[in-house]
């Protein structure tokens, strides 16, 4: 397993690491980056012995204008912001990017230093993943329902165990996850609630290039073709939710709208209907609040993207 691309000057003792991160020879502030549970431990008693509101945004690095959005709404919501940066191996298969996947990890620390964040949590694999770590979460619920676990079946049971050990280190009063990743969004909701964690887990909105595209850090993958067909997801996303208001039937909609992304050069996975909350199937309107769902590929870059109804 490989951590986060290291930063020059990074310590490895049980002690916070105050970095002096420098973006075009200005140097910014001091960010204290902690690499060791027990130095996270530490750091976060003197919050708490000051009795402060502590928020979690998880994160696997490559950040951009969607997390740095997550950070700000942390910000607004709790005294102190952690944000943890990394790249969890047990959440791809052997087929997927976890090798290529973006790392800038000198950039996000400059980031997070311009937006005053308190602390970044940037443990390595063996940290999260000890010799003989043999214990995993198996999420149900909204992880069970034939969208992404159909395609990714090793995922949820990846995101569930390396977020509840988050909840674990951190102990967050909040912790902000993104709506892009809508099922994810409801499963580390329904975790946190069947475990009893005492964390409320808070869904940002989706934040979007002018063009529609949802930001995310696989869109560096895209070629210049490839980005200009990818806001193609988000305008049929919100032209079947419009038809599906204005009484189309579901499964004509999504039939038309899957083969007009599939024109413009995609390979689907799916384009869905599901209940807004629990994920299950649904037939009309009638069914609750709905939200649209959809994966597909472009190219080697695969892409998702949700919306409401």
């Amino acid at each position: 397993m490989v951590a986060p691309t290291p930063y020059i000057g990074l310590s490895d003792s049980h002690k916070s690491t105050m970095i002096a991160q420098t973006l075009g020879g200005n140097v910014l502030a001091k960010l204290p980056v902690v690499r060791k549970l027990g130095a996270l431990r530490r750091s976060l008693a003197r919050y708490r012995n000051r009795r402060e509101t502590i928020a979690l945004v998880p994160t696997m690095g490559a950040l951009h204008a969607g997390h740095l959005a997550l950070v700000r709404l942390a910000k607004r919501r709790a005294k102190r912001v952690v944000v943890s940066i990394f790249v969890n191996p047990a959440q791809f298969a052997p087929h997927e990017d976890f090798s290529t996947y973006p790392r800038t990890f000198a950039a996000d620390l400059a980031a997070l230093t311009a937006l005053k964040v308190d602390l970044v949590w940037v443990p390595s694999a063996a940290e999260m993943y000890p010799e003989g770590f043999a214990t995993k979460v198996i999420a149900g619920g909204p992880a069970s329902t034939g969208l992404e676990d159909a395609f990714r079946p090793h995922f949820f049971g990846g995101v569930a165990t390396v977020v509840a050990k988050l909840f674990s280190q951190v102990a967050p009063d909040i912790a902000i996850f993104g709506q892009k990743d809508y099922q994810q969004l409801k499963v580390i909701t329904a975790m946190a609630r069947d475990l009893d964690m005492p964390v409320k887990v808070i869904g940002a909105p989706t934040m979007r290039e002018k063009d529609g595209l949802a930001m995310s850090s696989r869109n560096a993958y895209l070629s210049a073709a490839e980005r200009a067909a990818a806001p193609t997801l988000h305008r049929i996303l919100k032209e079947s939710a419009a038809q599906i208001k204005a009484g189309k039937p579901i499964a004509a909609t999504l039939t038309a709208s899957r083969a007009a992304i599939e024109r413009a050069g995609f390979e689907i996975d799916y384009l869905e209907a599901r209940h807004a909350e629990t994920l299950a199937l649904v037939a009309s309107v009638k069914d609750g609040p709905l939200r649209l769902l959809v994966a597909a590929k472009i190219g080697k870059t695969r892409l998702i993207d949700n919306i409401a109804v």
